[in-house]
C-alpha cells in the first residue's frame, strides 16, 4: 500500500512538472562549440541570472524557461559580455534561435521576440547614425523620424509588451527618446491597454509608475505655463547642523529652490561659477537660495557645504533620490531649479545664462 502511495505521489509530481507553464528554446550559436551561454531575465531595470548552460560540439543547446500564465518575460542570452539574443517569451512558446557571437540572431516561433529583435535593430542603427552625424539639422531630422516611428509602433501594437522598451528608449543616460511633456498622454494610453491584457506583469507595473511620474510633470508644466504663478509644495528639511528650515519661513521676495548632488563635481562647479555670483548680486535685494542636496551621504554633503562656504540655505534629509522633496517637485534628474516668488512658482525652466537674471530683475526691481 505504501509503495502504491509513493508511486502515485511520484506520478503526480511528474505530471505537474510536465504541465507547468514554460517556454522551450532550441538555440544554436555559430562558431561557439562547447561554450558557456548565460541566460538572464529582465527584472524591471536589471538582469537577473537564470542559468549558465554549455553548448554541445555543434554550438547547440536546449533550455526550458518556467513562466507564469499571462506574464510574458524578457529573456536574454549572453556569451561573455556580449548579448547574443533577446527574447520575449510566453508560456507554451517553442522557439528556435540562431545566433552568432557578435549579437546577430534570428528567431522563429515567437512573433513577440521577432518584434523585439526588429525594434532593437532599429534603435541600434538610429543611435549609430546619430553618433556619426555632425550636422545638427540632420541629427534633428533623424531624431524626429525615429520618434515618429516609435509613436506609430506604440499605437499600432497596443497589446504587445514590446512597446515597453520602445517607450523607455534613451538618447543618452539623461535624455529619453520620448522627451516631450505631452508624451505622458501616449504613456497613459499604452499603460491602460497593457494593464488590461497583462494585469499581473511586472513590466506593466513599472510602466504605470513611469506614467504617473510623467503625468505629474505634465501637470506641473501646464500649471506653470498657464497660471503665471502657482502655490508651491512646502518643504521643511534639516541643515548641516540639524536645524530644520521651512520654505515658507524664508523672508525673501524670491527663492531659488535648487536640487543638486554634492557628489557630482560639475554640480560643485555650478555652485561657485553660477549660483554664488547670482546670490551675491541679488541677495541684498531680497533673493535667497534653498539648496536641497540629494546625496544620501550627509557627512560628505556637509563637508562640501563647509569647504565651498556656501552662504545660502543648504538642506539634506539623507534619503537621496527617494527624498519626498524630490518627489513633491517631480525631480527626475539633477540639477533642477524652481524660482519661487509672488506667492508661487514663478519659473521652473531657465534657458540661457542670463534667463535667471532677467526673471530676478523683473521681480526684485
Amino acid at each position: 500500500m505504501k509503495n502504491r502511495c509513493r508511486t502515485l505521489i511520484l506520478a503526480a509530481a511528474v505530471l505537474a512538472a510536465a504541465c507547468s507553464p514554460r517556454a522551450v528554446m532550441d538555440v544554436t550559436v555559430a562558431q561557439a562549440p562547447s561554450s558557456e551561454i548565460v541566460i538572464k531575465q529582465l527584472d524591471i531595470n536589471v538582469y537577473k541570472l537564470l542559468d549558465t548552460v554549455k553548448t554541445d560540439a555543434s554550438g547547440r543547446f536546449r533550455y526550458r524557461v518556467d513562466l507564469k500564465e499571462g506574464q510574458p518575460e524578457f529573456i536574454y542570452l549572453f556569451r561573455g559580455d556580449t548579448r547574443i539574443a533577446s527574447l520575449l517569451l510566453s508560456a507554451g512558446d517553442r522557439v528556435s534561435v540562431t545566433a552568432d557571437t557578435l549579437g546577430n540572431f534570428t528567431v522563429v516561433g515567437s512573433p513577440e521576440s521577432e518584434k523585439l529583435r526588429d525594434n532593437e535593430l532599429a534603435y541600434t542603427r538610429f543611435i549609430a547614425a546619430m553618433d556619426k552625424e555632425d550636422d545638427p539639422r540632420k541629427v534633428y531630422a533623424m531624431f524626429v523620424d525615429h520618434y515618429r516611428g516609435s509613436v506609430r509602433y506604440v499605437m499600432e501594437n497596443p497589446t504587445s509588451l514590446t512597446v515597453v522598451p520602445v517607450l523607455l528608449e534613451q538618447l543618452d543616460a539623461y535624455t529619453p527618446v520620448f522627451c516631450q511633456y505631452s508624451d505622458a498622454i501616449i504613456f497613459r494610453k499604452a499603460c491602460d491597454t497593457l494593464r488590461t491584457a497583462y494585469p499581473d506583469s511586472r513590466y506593466v507595473k513599472a510602466l504605470e509608475n513611469e506614467t504617473a511620474r510623467r503625468e505629474n510633470v505634465l501637470k506641473m508644466h501646464f500649471m506653470v505655463a498657464n497660471a503665471g504663478t502657482m502655490p508651491y509644495p512646502e518643504l521643511d528639511l534639516p541643515d548641516v547642523n540639524g536645524r530644520r528650515t521651512a520654505l515658507s519661513s524664508i523672508g525673501a521676495k524670491a527663492v531659488l529652490l535648487h536640487f543638486w548632488d554634492s557628489s557630482d563635481a560639475t554640480h560643485k562647479m555650478f555652485n561657485v561659477e553660477r549660483l554664488l555670483p547670482h546670490w551675491k548680486k541679488w541677495h541684498p535685494l531680497g533673493f535667497e537660495i534653498y539648496a536641497v542636496d540629494l546625496n544620501p551621504d550627509k557627512a560628505a554633503w556637509a563637508s562640501v557645504v563647509k569647504a565651498q562656504e556656501l552662504p545660502w540655505i543648504n538642506v539634506n534629509d539623507g534619503r537621496g533620490g527617494a527624498s519626498p522633496a524630490a518627489m513633491l517637485y517631480n525631480v527626475a534628474t539633477v540639477p533642477a531649479s524652481f524660482l519661487l516668488a509672488e506667492g508661487g512658482i514663478s519659473a521652473s525652466e531657465f534657458v540661457g545664462e542670463d534667463s535667471l537674471d532677467k526673471e530676478l530683475k523683473r521681480i526684485l526691481k
